[in-house]
C-alpha cells in the first residue's frame, strides 16, 4: 500500500506541466527583458523612496542623494527600453500595472522634491555630476581606457563641478578629477591607461562619488 501511495502522484503527473517556460528564445530577447526588469526596479524603488520621504522615514539629505542617483539611473534604463511599444514611461507603467504616481511626478520634475526649482540650474548640475561619475566608472570597468574615450566625460565632470557653488576648490572630488585630467593631458589621443592606472582611477572616482553624495546629505 505504501508503494502504491508513492507511485500515484507520478501516474497523475502531466508531462507538459514539467516543461520550463522561457520568456525569451535568444540573447536579444533576454536583453530586452533584462532591460525592462531594470527599468521596473528603478521606478519601483523611486516610488518607495518618495513614500518614505512623505512618511518622514528618511532624512532629507539622504533622500536628496538617493533620489538624484535614481533619476540618473532611470534615464539610462528608459533609453534601453523606449520604443514604439513604450514611447513614454507612462505607457510602460500602464502595461505592467505599476502603480507609482509619486515616482512619475518625480520623473516629470526631474529633481528631488527637496531641491527648489531654480530654473533647473542646481538640480541639472547635480544630476549631470552623478551621471558623469557613474558613466566614467562604468567605462573603466568595461576596460575602456584610451584617452580620447575617457577625457571628454572627465572634463565635463570637472566643468560641471566648477559651476556648482556648493563645491569648494579643495573638494576632494575636484582634486581627484583634476589629477587625472593632468595625467591624461600628457598622453596622446590613442594612448591607454595601464592596468594599475585603471584600478587606481576607479578607486579615486568612486571615492569622489561617495564624497559628493556625503556632501549632498550634509548640505
Amino acid at each position: 500500500m505504501y508503494g502504491h501511495f508513492q507511485q500515484q502522484p507520478a501516474q497523475q503527473m502531466r508531462p507538459e506541466l514539467l516543461q520550463e517556460v522561457k520568456l525569451y528564445s535568444n540573447a536579444r530577447e533576454r536583453e530586452k527583458f533584462d532591460n525592462m526588469a531594470e527599468l521596473f526596479a528603478v521606478i519601483n524603488t523611486l516610488q518607495h523612496l518618495e513614500k518614505a520621504y512623505i512618511k518622514d522615514a528618511i532624512h532629507p539629505k539622504e533622500y536628496t542623494a538617493a533620489c538624484s542617483k535614481l533619476l540618473v539611473q532611470y534615464k539610462a534604463a528608459f533609453k534601453q527600453v523606449q520604443s514604439a511599444d513604450f514611447p513614454t514611461v507612462e505607457a510602460f507603467t500602464k502595461i505592467y500595472r505599476l502603480d507609482c504616481p509619486a515616482a512619475l511626478e518625480r520623473i516629470r520634475e526631474d529633481r528631488p522634491i527637496t531641491i527648489k526649482d531654480d530654473a533647473g540650474n542646481t538640480s541639472k548640475s547635480i544630476a549631470n555630476i552623478v551621471e558623469r561619475f557613474i558613466t566614467i566608472m562604468d567605462r573603466l570597468r568595461l576596460q575602456i581606457r584610451a584617452k580620447d574615450e575617457i577625457h571628454p566625460d572627465l572634463e565635463d565632470l570637472k566643468l560641471t563641478m566648477d559651476r556648482l557653488s556648493m563645491l569648494s576648490d579643495d573638494f576632494e572630488g575636484k582634486v581627484a578629477v583634476q589629477k587625472w585630467l593632468d595625467t591624461l593631458s600628457e598622453m596622446r589621443a590613442h594612448d591607454e591607461l595601464d592596468e594599475e592606472q585603471v584600478r587606481q582611477m576607479i578607486f579615486d572616482i568612486e571615492q569622489s562619488y561617495y564624497a559628493f553624495n556625503r556632501l549632498l546629505q550634509h548640505t
